[in-house]
């Protein structure tokens, strides 16, 4: 097991061609400390850099500045056979003429491990993942998500310090990508190993991870446990990013300690806070659905509703805005209802405008 410190990583890389060739930073200052044991998820859009932050720490690619340090001893340029992790692929990249058994031995064959010692590291790695009856049978035979198992089996009889997984589950169907979620926190809690997980799925981000690294654009834009970077998001992009459905977003103005948005009637206690234009973010949880006319709530119609077993999300009209809102489905309103909006108490997310980061609530 090993820590990994990453200090102001930075790394071009060049577009178009000829006259018209740019460079465009792809990491911009990236640090970040993982502690040994740790399981990392780093997340964002198509084209953050989390990939390309992944293979700087295997070794696959070198940033053009800032220093990558294993244990406390700096990578940079060393070879990713000598860094000592094990990096599972989207591809499953399994020897295809190769049995599974064979499969699992051939980086130790590589490595010169003793026989009987690969014969038990492969019984070790197949039952911790339940295909030792797969272990004669060749790729062809294998569904996707035993082949990805047989990918992580290669990666655990290595016995790495450091785990490097680049969105090993996107080419499975939903079930079993939740199935595999369940099969990789297993393998963690297991093996104790540190972890580093690269996804665009935010779901899975918030399943997996025990820290979540939000990237955009090349840099962090929050670090944090999943549950208080859903709670507390450091801006609007991580606000919007994480949480399904997506966070609703409200403009108004902030004066005199309340915020207001005049098109939608919506208001909140903003005291402390600064007069001028905001943003109100607020989870579709954070709203709550009343009779009409209540005091204290505001009148929305309900535009339609998505039933989704045992909740449903009700999509609502305030005048221009449309909101989102949860609740259970057995409790929905029918579309065109005027119902009362209220927000639940101590809900809500308050961020300034053009720049984006949280206010002080």
């Amino acid at each position: 097991m090993a820590s990994v410190t990453l200090r102001q990583i930075s790394k071009d890389k060049p577009t178009g061609q000829g006259r018209g060739r740019q460079l465009h930073r792809i990491l911009d200052d990236v640090s970040l400390d993982i502690p040994d044991g740790e399981l990392v998820v780093l997340v964002g859009p198509s084209g953050c850099g989390k990939t390309t932050l992944l293979r700087c720490i295997a070794g696959l690619e070198e940033p053009d500045s800032g220093t990558i340090a294993i244990d406390g001893r700096v990578v940079n340029g060393v070879e990713p056979r000598d860094r000592d992790i094990a990096m599972v692929f989207q591809s499953y990249a399994l020897y295809p003429h190769m049995t599974v058994r064979d499969n699992l031995a051939f980086g130790l064959r590589m490595r010169r491990t003793p026989a009987d010692e690969i014969e038990r590291r492969i019984a070790e790695a197949a039952a911790m993942l339940e295909i030792e009856a797969l272990l004669g049978r060749y790729p062809r035979e294998l569904s996707g998500g035993q082949r990805q198992r047989v990918a992580m089996g290669r990666a655990v009889v290595r016995r790495p310090r450091v785990f490097l997984f680049d969105e090993p589950l996107s080419n499975l169907d939903a079930a079993l990508r939740q199935q595999m979620r369940v099969e990789l926190l297993r393998l963690h809690r297991r093996l104790g190993t540190t972890m580093i997980y690269v996804t665009h799925d935010q779901v899975e981000a918030m399943t997996l991870a025990q820290r979540i690294v939000v990237m955009n654009r090349g840099r962090l834009e929050q670090v944090g446990p999943p549950q208080a970077l859903y709670h507390r998001p450091a801006n609007v992009f991580v606000a919007r990013f994480l949480g399904t459905p997506e966070m609703n977003l409200l403009p108004g103005r902030i004066d005199g300690g309340r915020f207001m948005d005049p098109d939608s009637g919506v208001s909140l206690a903003a005291e402390g806070l600064p007069a001028g234009e905001a943003l109100l973010g607020l989870r579709a949880e954070d709203i709550s659905l009343t009779p009409a006319g209540q005091v204290g709530t505001v009148p929305a119609r309900v535009d339609l509703v998505e039933l989704l077993g045992w909740e449903g999300l009700v999509h609502l009209r305030l005048g221009p805005r449309v909101l989102v809102a949860r609740c259970e489905a057995a409790c929905a309103p029918s579309p065109g209802t005027v119902v009362g909006l209220r927000i639940q108490p101590g809900r809500g997310h308050l961020f300034a405008v053009p720049e984006g980061h949280r206010l002080g609530l």
